[in-house]
């Protein structure tokens, strides 16, 4: 008994230490503005003078120091004293907000437009962001002098406008943060699909368009607006897309895509890998040519229930950086063997096969060799064949007529895709080519590379020996 108790007053010193160490770590991230935080957010904006005035309130935020990056066309920074404690926070060089425990905070500032207020002009990253914090949920009140008629458009769904006397007035407020605003004069005909879906369209829609956007299947709940139409700079918004033609493909298209730009941080991938991203979370076709062959040999390489497990993976890492590299660790962890897929079709504009990469270390006469590749596709171990001959002694060439190595006492040729080789000037017929090309590079299959190079092979957990005998 006396045993036991020691036991677990010992082991209770160790997870109250743990617990303290883990609490000091967290308080350490917090004063270091590390920690992340969600808050809400609410912002006035009054057109004037061929500038934006923005107010913009910060509710619920954490107690830590948190960074401010201000727009890069502001003016007039600083902050706004809406109440007693609203500019308590605010740093004296105006960059963070000090750890304080007031949630409330305020600041102001001036977007100057070049040429005033301009028809079909799409504003982007005009507003202050917080290191570290997400806006769930956003208010915007949009107010101008009663002579601009237009409409405004925020990605947030309308809770309502009127025109005044003197000032026209709009109000839009849901889930989620906005960068960007969009006026247009005159009004479109709003088609309101559903919660997540708010479509600006120049004529009504016809009624199978209508029932399929409002059964639109979506990946989450904050809100997209589509405008029929392109605006002056012909870019695209984060929650406003441009569509000059309403089809059921093209809208379906642009809001899945754009809905998973919003999930993930997708800035420096390639369009393709949004594409493939959104293809296996809505269990369709979405996209380009590559992306459609990249998903396809995937779904011919996956088990259902490697599939689930991918998706699964997707799905886990919502509000996360995805990369090429992110997603070859998710097929690594499904199919339990390396790959560089999505890495290698980031380099190509065609489409690199689907392989295993073997990440043993490969030694050559007792010499590292970085350079060689070994790879397992479609059952057979491949070895990249250059840099293993050359270590060798061979000199390699590409010709005309196929393949070519050779040294002082053996010349080969192997022409790609006739079933023989060449040695010594001697033809020999094979059921199977000793070579497989690879985006340009010629790999030999193992058991071809023992027998017509006379090496033998040996196999450790961290290395692969490859000798001449």
């Amino acid at each position: 008994m006396k045993y036991a108790i020691s036991f677990l007053g010992i082991l209770m010193l160790i997870i109250c230490g743990t617990l303290f160490f883990q609490y000091h770590v967290f308080s350490d991230k917090l004063e270091a503005g590390e920690g992340d935080f969600s808050y809400t957010q609410e912002i006035e904006i009054t057109y004037r003078s061929g500038s934006l005035d923005i107010r913009q309130h910060f509710h619920n935020l954490a107690n830590q120091s948190i960074d401010i990056t201000w727009p890069n066309l502001s003016v007039s920074a600083d902050c706004f004293l809406e109440s007693e404690t609203s500019c308590d926070r605010l740093s004296e060089d105006k960059t963070k907000f000090e750890a304080f425990e007031g949630r409330n905070a305020s600041l102001s500032y001036i977007i100057p437009l070049e040429g005033g207020l301009k028809s079909n002009q799409l504003l982007k990253d005009i507003f202050v962001t917080l290191q570290n914090g997400h806006a769930a949920y956003t208010t915007v009140h949009i107010s101008t002098d009663s002579d601009v008629q237009g409409q405004w458009i925020t990605g947030l769904p309308l809770v309502g406008s009127q025109s005044l006397t003197l000032v026209n007035y709009s109000m839009f407020a849901g889930t989620g943060e906005i960068s960007e605003i969009y006026w247009q004069n005159g009004e479109f005909n709003i088609h309101k699909a559903n919660d997540a879906l708010t479509i600006y369209a120049k004529n009504l829609l016809s009624s199978e368009l209508s029932e399929h956007v409002r059964d639109l299947k979506l990946l989450n709940e904050d809100h997209i607006d589509i405008v029929q139409g392109k605006n002056i700079s012909a870019q695209q918004g984060k929650r406003i897309l441009f569509l000059e033609e309403l089809s059921i493909d093209s809208i379906n298209e642009q809001v899945v895509l754009s809905q998973v730009k919003l999930q993930y941080d997708l800035e420096e991938s390639p369009q393709w890998l949004t594409e493939v991203i959104a293809s296996f979370l809505t269990d369709s076709i979405v996209g380009s040519n590559k992306s459609t062959e990249i998903v396809n040999t995937l779904n011919s390489k996956m088990t259902d229930t490697q599939r689930v497990s991918f998706v699964d993976m997707l799905q886990d890492a919502h509000g996360t950086k995805l990369s090429a590299n992110e997603l070859d660790e998710m097929l690594k962890e499904v199919f339990g063997l390396h790959t560089e897929f999505f890495a290698m079709n980031e380099t190509t504009e065609r489409i690199f096969p689907f392989l295993f990469n073997d990440e043993r270390e490969v030694i050559i006469e007792d010499a590292l060799n970085n350079e060689v590749s070994v790879v397992l596709k479609d059952s057979q171990v491949l070895y990249s064949l250059d840099p293993i001959l050359q270590s060798l002694g061979y000199q390699t060439s590409v010709g005309e007529n196929g393949y070519y190595v050779q040294n002082e006492a053996k010349n080969f040729r192997f022409p790609q895709g006739y079933g023989f080789y060449v040695y010594n000037n001697q033809r020999y017929n094979t059921v199977s080519d000793p070579l497989t090309l690879i985006a340009d590079s010629y790999y030999i299959e193992e058991s071809w590379l023992q027998r017509l190079f006379n090496v033998s092979i040996e196999k450790s957990e961290k290395t692969i020996t490859i000798k001449q005998q």
